[in-house]
């Protein structure tokens, strides 16, 4: 493994009364942030409010920017475009919000007929999503993260014992409602794309959280005469190259991504990547602290065995 930092002897948990404290506000955040998507007063997207998809193929290569400015000129500023398969197809989305009397699919082709005469074009697909399926796509997607976290308790909880579990599934709690409170705070869109990358993002800080624990394990068995906080200190610190050189790789990925991946990957992009960065930070400053508040019923902390 490669050591960047080489040995280090950092006391984190001597930091984790400030590291409670903002993780504290950013949880908040997050749960104002989930109470105002159920209210319907975020910025959801169209998966989520309703409106209206139309699918265009064209005969010439269309450009995307140039779309999206005849659209702004014709009052469509709000339609979400995408590129897909060829560049001669092109994806509207628009939310229910921007609808006017008439049909917003015939208002689309109208504008593109107008703006576009030589260039034709034929109508693939033109789909309407109701306030009724938005709103159940909203219930789907809150079950599925509860879903997850019931699974990473229940995994962590097998592999090591419940206490971690709990410990798991809270830092991937916390760093869900982070991103979320993130994009709401910044009234970014939320949609089914932020979802799926919130979803990943808990598996990946999962991952990172597993990887401390097992440390943690091991110098329990080996260290039985130190303190808690010294164990959990130590585990952390042999295992911080591997986590900021993991975490690295990803972020690499991801600022390029999103800062060049087009308007559709950026907010999935995006999500992830502040979600690898509070993933990296909750590991560390969260899930291992957490271990030291849990009640010791038996004397010690954790098991050493």
């Amino acid at each position: 493994m490669l050591e960047i930092l080489g040995k280090t002897n950092i006391d984190f948990m001597g930091k984790r009364r400030w590291a409670f404290l903002f993780s504290g506000i950013m949880v908040m955040l997050g749960l104002a942030a989930v109470v105002q998507i159920s209210r319907g007063a975020a910025n959801l997207g169209i998966d989520f409010v309703g409106g209206t998809a139309v699918q265009l193929k064209f005969e010439q290569v269309i450009r995307i920017d140039e779309a999206r400015k005849i659209l702004e000129a014709n009052g469509l500023g709000n339609a979400e475009l995408q590129e897909f398969g060829q560049e001669n197809k092109l994806l509207i989305r628009l939310k229910a919000s921007t609808t006017i009397e008439e049909k917003v699919a015939e208002r689309v082709v109208a504008v593109f007929t107008k703006e576009f005469p030589s260039n034709h074009f034929v109508v693939d697909s033109s789909t309407e999503i109701g306030p009724t399926i938005g709103k159940k796509l909203q219930e789907d997607a809150l079950i599925a993260i509860l879903i997850s976290f019931v699974g990473i308790i229940l995994y962590v909880a097998g592999r090591f014992e419940f206490r971690f579990g709990i410990a798991a599934a809270l830092a991937t709690f916390h760093d869900v409602l982070a991103v979320l409170g993130a994009f709401y705070l910044l009234e970014k869109e939320i949609t089914l794309l932020v979802v799926t990358a919130l979803l990943t993002l808990a598996g990946y800080s999962m991952t990172d959280t597993v990887v401390v624990f097992d440390r943690i394990r091991e110098n329990l068995r080996m260290r039985r005469r130190d303190s808690e906080e010294t164990i959990i200190n130590n585990a952390v610190n042999q295992v911080l190259s591997r986590t900021i050189v993991t975490s690295l790789t990803v972020v690499l990925v991801l600022i390029p991504l999103t800062l060049a991946g087009g308007e559709v990957l950026h907010d999935f992009s995006l999500a992830l990547l502040w979600g690898v960065i509070f993933g990296t930070y909750s590991s560390i400053f969260v899930a291992s602290p957490l271990l030291l508040l849990w009640p010791k019923a038996s004397g010690r902390l954790l098991k050493r065995s």
